[in-house]
């Protein structure tokens, strides 16, 4: 069931909206404000409070964590959808999340790890199914659903900057352990305001959409259980010592894993999916923005990774007597997103009243370059810091700008694609399996991240060269071969317009 058109409660939208844009505000605080110091504190010294282990490790696990939350998704989208219903996976999935948190809390390094797995869970299943709430609570024929979720992607990055800034300040004033406790009071705010709100949603999504007969649940829940206990199992006897995993070569296999279980998914329902000509011509131009997106995200996700090194140990931090705390700097990207989106989203319409419309490999493409160019910067900033200088601040931001430029150059045009693009009895499908793209670029950003060696600062300067180079290398081939997916995504389109009013 979904809410009815006239309800505008909140600044003109559903009142469901609110409760939903406040719990993903404080859940992003949390998971945000959380990110910004995981490096740090992999990497810290234990007389600074850190765990102490290698570059090459932390960005590992990094792109680990990173990677899995959105793999978790998945799963946890089709149990939301077959077994529980949407509003119990995000209440569920927030008090998993909150219970992470306290588990980081405690200063232990066997606690640090557990709390991860407990953060991964949680995030898997609250993440996909809150963003999907928010498009239930409009009917098909509302025309607010677009800027609904522009207000709801503000949430997101307003709860992002205050899990910068006060996960930030109690890091550096307290210790990382008092920061992860904040992470957890920040899940707790938002599941006491999702509770006592929740009637606003006014039975939207509180059962699952296709559930499975009485037989089939079972079976499901007996395959849940199973899996804890196979989670459980391991990182026991990994605490223990009795099961030895190195990160390193662990984030490689998964990282071929996850690029597997894509081109076979993709290849499934392209192949086997008895698909028309248009169609296919349609998943071939996605196929070219999956790769843009996992190249993307893979330069992106440098920021909680070497770009949070290089503000920590090569930037001149100090403003007279006031010490940034290293995790601001991330808060750029929210702070930026805030005060450009409303512009991107006019420039896109404004070319298309002049009879601009670049196609979704260019609009891609154009975001992948930028992004990429974000690396010059950096490539300039690391040659000072190898001389034995420490640089300005504004290199940093510089680069997280024009990170930013790109993401919103690609991220919501990417999402857009794949809704256009994809064959609609496939559409749900592919969305989860572009969020693959995502998965595979934070795994190798964490692996790329591991070569930053702050004992070697030379190196510096060649690694974000060859990022850069990358990026801009794989945006030029993306534009040379929109000449031709131009005509594919122009036929994908006519063919579903077609279809949908058959």
């Amino acid at each position: 069931m979904t809410t009815k058109s006239i309800d505008t409660g909140f600044f003109g939208h559903p009142k469901g909206l609110q409760t939903l844009f406040m719990t993903e505000m404080w859940e992003r605080m949390s998971y945000y404000g959380m990110r910004a110091l995981l490096v740090l504190f992999m990497t810290a010294s234990l007389q600074e409070g850190g765990l102490g282990i290698t570059v090459a490790t932390a960005g590992a696990i990094y792109g680990l964590y990173t990677g899995a939350v959105y793999f978790m998704g998945l799963p946890g989208g089709w149990l939301a959808d077959r077994l529980i219903g949407g509003q119990n996976a995000v209440w569920y999935g927030g008090i998993i999340i909150m219970l992470g948190h306290i588990i980081l809390a405690i200063p232990t390094a066997s606690s640090f790890y557990i709390g991860l797995i407990f953060v991964v869970l949680g995030t898997g299943l609250l993440k996909p199914n809150i963003g999907a709430i928010v498009g239930q609570l409009y009917s098909a024929e509302d025309r607010r659903r677009d800027s609904g979720y522009t207000l709801y992607y503000m949430g997101i990055n307003i709860g992002a900057v205050i899990g910068y800034t006060v996960c930030g300040y109690l890091q550096e004033e307290w210790g990382y352990h008092y920061a992860f406790g904040a992470a957890a009071v920040g899940m707790a705010i938002g599941l006491v305001q999702f509770r006592l709100t929740r009637p606003n949603l006014q039975g939207v999504a509180d059962g699952p959409i296709q559930p499975l007969s009485p037989a089939a649940q079972k079976r499901t829940w007996g395959i849940v259980a199973l899996f804890l206990v196979i989670v459980a199992v391991v990182t026991g006897a990994t605490m223990s010592g009795t099961l030895i995993i190195n990160p390193v070569p662990v984030a490689k296999s998964v990282a071929v894993i996850f690029c597997s279980i894509f081109l076979i998914y993709f290849g499934a329902i392209y192949f086997r999916g008895n698909l028309n000509t248009n169609e296919k011509k349609g998943m071939g131009a996605l196929f070219l923005i999956c790769v843009a997106s996992a190249c993307f995200w893979s330069g992106f996700e440098q920021a909680g990774s070497s770009l949070n090194l290089f503000g920590r140990d090569y930037t001149d931090r100090m403003i007279g007597t006031f010490a940034i705390a290293t995790a601001w700097f991330q808060s750029a990207n929210s702070f930026f997103i805030i005060i450009l989106s409303p512009f991107f989203a006019a420039l896109w319409i404004n070319l298309a009243k002049r009879m601009i419309t670049p196609s979704y490999s260019v609009k891609c493409a154009l975001g992948l370059i930028i992004m990429a160019s974000g690396f010059i910067v950096m490539f300039f900033a690391s040659q000072y810091a190898a001389s034995g200088l420490k640089v300005a601040p504004y290199w940093l931001v510089a680069t997280y700008f024009l990170h930013t430029v790109g993401e919103l150059c690609l991220s919501p045009v990417a999402l857009s694609a794949v809704s256009k693009l994809s064959p609609r009895r496939f559409a749900g499908q592919m969305m989860g399996v572009f969020v693959l793209t995502y998965s595979i670029g934070n795994v190798v950003a964490g692996l790329l991240s591991g070569n930053f060696d702050p004992n070697n600062v030379e190196q510096m300067p060649n690694l974000y060269l060859q990022i850069s180079l990358f990026g801009i290398g794989v945006g030029i081939v993306l534009v040379l071969l929109s000449f031709k997916t131009k005509f594919w995504e122009d036929a994908a389109e006519k063919s579903a317009i077609a279809e949908a009013k058959a």
